[in-house]
């Protein structure tokens, strides 16, 4: 007898931790999510909840106050939140941090100074606990994926730096204790970008609104506008001028995280279609005895599990690259560019076929695949959308 390969997603350990999130998503989350989408945001005891329970600091170093773990076991949390009933939507807002967080963490651990330390334990530590929130703020009214134009600037004055300018679709803006902000520092183009931590209440910095979204109605979003706001030069992250490559450093990981849900979100939603096919009768039999439907999903199934096993096999080879593996980041990047947009279609696809087969009830408010229909349709906008994918994927193929 032969053993089974080796699969990195099911070993013991991450077998555990599904079940675990699991867990959690079924009694923390799912009772509750109606609720949260129309309240326009999630309770803040939940990010604590989650820390308590393990799940918050997962892909984050134990010596910043992480679980430790990598880009797979966070993969792992992902699929099982919304395969048990979670949502696209809750995972952005729940995980935050996740955005807001690698920056000062990668600075840390590149460079460690006295100013980096002070910055994990004020802003990492606390996050990870769940007693403080966290946002990013790169997109602005002028621009989206275009990062290397951002206009908000930020002069140094002494042992501050004055920022002025504006911020838009930030995720967690209106509850956020700090934004992790984009600014310019310098001249024109990527050279010129620094990262600065400013603090919710500083003088100047104001949440102009909240935004109202087609999807993700759980997952506050809004619009941030900096008014001469002095922000102490010691929540500089990492080197002034040096943003950029922070910024860009985590794009793989956020590209995938998104490629990560939008496989998940058409299994779920691919799971309710077939349940509701059987459970459905139609002049006189169930849904799935009839051809077109049973086609719909073998189809439905086909793109769910190819989507699923290219993603994944990109995901193991960034958790490898951050292990110290000798993989090309160019060609992670653009591997991890086709994995979005791959996944992204496949969800696309799914969820609206999903909608088709429930018929009517796929079009209320009460059934979940209308949920997952409206979530979906930000996956090939967010973290760079589709045709910047696309783009990127050219350049570095050489096309």
């Amino acid at each position: 007898m032969t053993d089974a390969p080796y699969d990195a997603w099911a070993t013991p350990e991450r077998t555990a931790l599904r079940d675990a999130v699991t867990r959690f998503t079924t009694t923390e989350i799912v009772p509750h999510l109606a609720g949260w989408e129309d309240d326009g945001e999630i309770p803040r005891e939940l990010h604590k909840r989650a820390a308590d329970a393990g799940l918050l600091g997962i892909a984050f170093p134990e010596d910043v106050g992480g679980q430790g773990g990598d880009i797979v076991d966070i993969s792992v949390v992902s699929e099982a939140i919304i395969e048990a009933g979670g949502s696209s939507g809750l995972i952005a807002a729940l995980f935050t941090h996740g955005i807001a967080l690698p920056h000062l963490v990668s600075a840390h651990r590149m460079a460690p100074t006295e100013r980096t330390a002070a910055l994990v334990e004020r802003y990492v530590r606390p996050t990870l606990a769940g007693e403080t929130l966290g946002a990013l703020g790169v997109t602005e009214p002028s621009g989206g994926s275009d990062v290397a134009s951002l206009r908000t600037r930020a002069v140094r004055d002494g042992d501050a730096y004055v920022v002025n300018g504006a911020k838009t679709f930030i995720t967690s803006g209106v509850r956020a204790d700090f934004v992790t902000t984009a600014v310019r520092t310098g001249g024109d183009g990527f050279g010129g970008i620094s990262l600065l931590v400013v603090d919710k209440g500083t003088p100047g910095f104001t949440v102009q609104r909240p935004l109202r979204k087609m999807g993700w109605h759980c997952s506050d979003t809004a619009e941030l506008a900096f008014d001469d706001v002095r922000v102490p030069a010691e929540n500089l992250v990492g080197d002034e001028n040096g943003g950029f490559v922070l910024v860009m450093q985590q794009f793989v990981n956020e590209r995938l995280s998104l490629a990560v849900q939008a496989y998940a979100t058409a299994q779920r939603a691919l799971d309710l279609a077939v349940e509701y096919a059987k459970e459905r009768e139609t002049f006189g039999r169930p849904l799935n005895g009839r051809q077109v439907i049973r086609h719909k999903l073998v189809e439905m199934h086909r793109a769910t599990t190819t989507a699923r096993t290219y993603t994944r096999s990109v995901v193991e080879r960034a958790a490898a690259a951050s292990a110290g593996a000798d993989i090309e980041p160019m060609r992670l990047a653009a591997d991890a560019a086709i994995a979005k947009n791959d996944a992204v279609a496949a969800c696309d696809f799914v969820v609206n076929e999903a909608v088709q087969i429930h018929g009517g009830m796929g079009y209320m408010r009460e059934s979940e695949v209308e949920r997952h229909y409206r979530d979906a349709r930000i996956l090939g906008i967010g973290g760079g959308a589709t045709e910047v994918m696309n783009d990127l994927v050219a350049k570095i193929l050489g096309f």
